[in-house]
């Protein structure tokens, strides 16, 4: 009998996802879960409201998949966003489309995916066992089960869905490398992807807490090349820069070490420079005997026009009527060019998705199975794979889940 069953090691979204699949496919599946709870990464995800998938085209996921896309096209085909949002819509959970095509539970609350999820585990009786797994066991060149501080589970095949190593409070912290790479993988380097950027300028502390809002945020290489440019919000905090905009331009920024890059930010995104200039031009007017430092309040955040006019050089107690034409030129290039020089990511730790991991040349990209050890399967974050903000990421843990499920379960039918 122990022949016949599946192990899947980690209860996040991958593995759950797999446990589902294989056991709907009739497969007896054990679940292993080094947590007192499930889905633990879940909920943090998307500010604690779960970002399930993004409601787009496959093309568009892998798209947006900069790792290893071309290799998740069988996987993505299989399981696309829309096949995602039925998943979760017939297991009750009501959905709900917001900005960029995100899509999230209706309530706002990641619990809600969640309690649905082990809702399923449940109702197709899949046993969540509560072990940490310490390696899987090859007999005869195959799979034959999983080592755990525990005890030895017998199986016929092992789904490994262990995660990254990004926000190890969660269990995530590493596991599932180490056994892959025991088993002869090779893991592609670790490093941090959707994180936030550590900067020298010392503005950044100075401004510590300051979020912008619709603002356009330009990176630049050290040759001038635009790697990114996107509109939203961002942060400035005591180490650097952070917020949704800066995180997602941080998978963009995979040459840290060989590449400087430069944050451009424009304040302004919304006037040209004429506009812009004509706006100034109102204030300077209206304001002829204040001080430039008092001047600019509707225009900028009260931290920022201290180093708004400390990189045009003008003193803030000049008054706006001595403003020359030349002062007033350098500060329109600072409102539309704020420049922040970073040096590189903070650590993986911090990062919300792992960009590394078992490499995918050595994966079925149908199956998820190993083509080293017969009856090991892949899915999730421990994969080369990652994507940017929007529900990418998660969508890639759903159908490489399903994938490797599937996978797993055919192989010990055939066996």
């Amino acid at each position: 009998m122990d022949r016949q069953k599946l192990i899947v090691v980690g209860g996040g979204a991958a593995g759950m996802m797999a446990a589902i699949q294989a056991a709907r496919a009739g497969c007896p599946v054990s679940l292993l879960e080094r947590n007192q709870k499930v889905g633990r990464k879940l909920y943090i995800t998307g500010k604690g409201r779960c970002n399930l998938t993004n409601h787009c085209s496959p093309e568009e996921v892998l798209a947006a998949t900069p790792r290893n896309g071309k290799f998740l096209y069988s996987a993505v085909s299989g399981t696309t966003p829309a096949d995602v949002e039925r998943f979760f819509t017939a297991l009750g959970v009501a959905l709900k489309v917001e900005r960029g095509n995100r899509v999230f539970p209706a309530s706002g609350r990641s619990a809600d995916v969640i309690d649905a999820l082990f809702g399923e585990l449940r109702r197709l009786r899949v046993p969540v066992i509560q072990a940490r797994a310490c390696g899987v066991r090859v007999q005869d060149g195959a799979a034959a089960g999983v080592e755990t501080d525990g005890g030895y589970l017998p199986a016929g095949a092992v789904v490994l869905a262990t995660g990254g190593v990004s926000y190890p409070a969660t269990g995530s912290t590493g596991d599932g490398h180490r056994m892959a790479q025991a088993l002869g993988h090779t893991i592609v380097d670790i490093k941090p992807s959707l994180v936030p950027l550590v900067s020298p300028d010392p503005c950044c502390g100075q401004m510590q807490g300051l979020a912008l809002k619709n603002v356009v945020l330009t990176v630049k290489d050290q040759k001038g090349k635009t790697v990114y440019r996107e509109m939203g919000e961002m942060l400035f905090t005591h180490f650097g820069l952070s917020g949704p905009l800066v995180l997602s331009a941080s998978a963009h920024m995979r040459e840290f070490g060989r590449q400087r890059y430069t944050c451009l930010i424009d304040l302004k995104p919304a006037l040209d420079e004429s506009a812009l200039d004509a706006r100034l031009v109102r204030e300077l007017t209206g304001g002829a005997n204040r001080d430039m430092a008092n001047l600019l309040g509707s225009l900028a955040p009260r931290l920022l026009i201290p180093q708004l006019l400390d990189r045009a050089g003008i003193a803030g107690e000049k008054k706006a009527h001595d403003l020359t034409k030349a002062e007033r030129r350098r500060l329109l290039e600072v409102f539309k060019a704020f420049a922040v020089e970073v040096s590189g990511p903070r650590p993986v730790e911090e990062a919300i998705v792992t960009s590394g991991g078992v490499k995918v040349g050595e994966v079925d990209p149908r199956t998820m199975q190993s083509k080293r050890v017969p009856g090991l399967f892949f899915a999730g974050e421990l994969l080369d794979v990652d994507a940017y903000t929007g529900g990418f990421n998660l969508q890639i843990a759903w159908a490489t889940g399903r994938a490797a499920g599937l996978g797993a379960a055919a192989y010990l039918e055939q066996g």
